[in-house]
Order: structure tokens, then sequence, then C-alpha cells
């Protein structure tokens, strides 16, 4: 289970985060949407413990990660698997090193690290593909590469930061099924930060957004969808004020 309470966050003058509090249960999928810059990046950072708030706590199976010393923070980290934007993969490697290049570093039988890269690849549709290098791979592919580099570690909860940015509608389609088929198979918690609405209404038991550097709504994709409020109605169909035109 993840929880989050009270988190605040700026950078230097820049309050980024205020006072957030959200709650994910184990084995849910929740998707968190909101304007660019909004912060959704930023806590899906804290949420993992790449960054330190400046106030609130973060909670990984009831224990606060805030404060903890990288060993600590090494340990509730193999908990988790992290798709970045990017995918962020190395060139120089081919996809069996990618995906299996923590399991090395941590000093793991080369025997052991094929299996476990090979189900890894299985789990991603992407059997046979061990020895392709990243430039030989299209940007969907690349990026289940970088989805089985996150899952390698069988993990309990895997995190994504825009997971279909750049990826054309239906590859964007074939990545959520995918995110979907790693949810239910490996029943893992799931967090997803996207802009993309058809993507956070099916992958989404529930939808939080973030706006004003708070959580402003939760609800279930059709609460969300169906929404009357302003704010709420104007982002998820798109609609932009005058103001935010003017500023573009």
């Amino acid at each position: 289970m993840i929880e989050v309470r009270n988190l605040s966050k700026s950078f230097g003058d820049a309050l980024i985060l205020d006072d957030v509090s959200l709650q994910v249960e184990s084995a849910e999928s929740v998707v968190i949407i909101g304007r660019s810059g909004g912060g959704k990046s930023v806590l899906l950072k804290h949420i993992i413990g790449l960054l330190t708030p400046d106030s609130g706590e973060v909670l990984i199976d009831r224990e606060n990660i805030v404060g903890l010393d990288e060993r600590q923070l090494l340990r509730v980290r193999h908990k988790f698997g992290m798709l970045f934007q990017s995918a962020a993969l190395f060139d120089s490697m081919t996809v069996a090193e990618n995906v299996g290049f923590a399991l090395l570093r941590e000093g793991c039988p080369p025997d052991k690290i094929k299996a476990k890269v090979a189900r890894a690849l299985e789990v991603v549709e992407l059997p046979g593909t061990e020895n392709k290098k990243p430039s030989e791979l299209s940007g969907g592919m690349r990026k289940r590469v970088g989805l089985a580099r996150a899952i390698v570690y069988e993990p309990e909860i895997v995190l994504y930061d825009e997971p279909t940015t750049g990826l054309d509608p239906v590859v964007s389609d074939s990545i959520d099924q995918l995110i979907l088929r790693v949810r239910d198979r490996l029943k893992v918690t799931t967090v997803v930060v996207t802009h993309d609405m058809r993507s956070a209404r099916r992958l989404g038991h529930r939808i939080l957004m973030l706006h004003n550097k708070k959580i402003y709504i939760t609800g279930t994709p059709d609460e969300i969808f169906s929404s009357q409020d302003p704010v709420v109605y104007k982002f998820v169909n798109g609609i932009s004020d005058a103001k935010d035109t003017l500023n573009v």
C-alpha cells in the first residue's frame, strides 16, 4: 500500500506540491492527471524516494521512507519498478543487457539473469529480442523493453511516467493493454501519470487530478469523465480558457 500524507515540495521559491495526501491500495490501479508542470512527476518521484519532501510523509507498506538513508531506500525500492517517459535505455547495450542491468550490478548469477530477462520479455510480448539494440526497435518496442526492465525484479508496485507520450494511437493502445496485462498477471499496484485521457479512462480504478498544487478531485473514471465541475470538465475534454490561449 502507498500512502502520502500532507506532502509539500518547493524548488527555490516555486511551490510545486502543497499539502498533498493520497492512498493507493494493494493491487489497485490509480491514474494521476493534471496540467503540464503541475507536479505529477514530482509526486511520482517522492513515492519512489527519488525526491525528499519539504514536509509530510510517504509510507510504503506502512513504513515512512522520508528520512531513510540510501541503503534503507534501496531495500524499499526493490518493491518498485518504474517506466520513465523516455524508457531511458542504454543505446550501447543489447535488450538483454538493458533489462538485466540492475541484476548484473547486484551480482546475480548469469544463468539466473538470463532466465529472469527472458521471462520479463515474454510478459511484455518481446520474446527473442535479447540481442537487438535499442536503435533497432520502434518507439513502442523501446517502451516495452523499459517495462521489462521495470518488472524484472517482480516488483509489488509499478510506476509509469507518461507511458504513451510520443506514440501514435494504435501503439498507445497496445501499451495500455500491456500495462493492464502486467497489472493483472503480476498482481502489482499500479500508478500511472498521463496526459492521455483515453489511457486514463482505460487504466484507472481511480483517477486523481492535481490542480493548483493539490489533489483537486478523486473518483472512478466514470465519475471524473461525467463531472460537471468546470475545472475537471475543461481538462478532460481538452478545452482551454481564453487566458490559457493568451499564455501559450
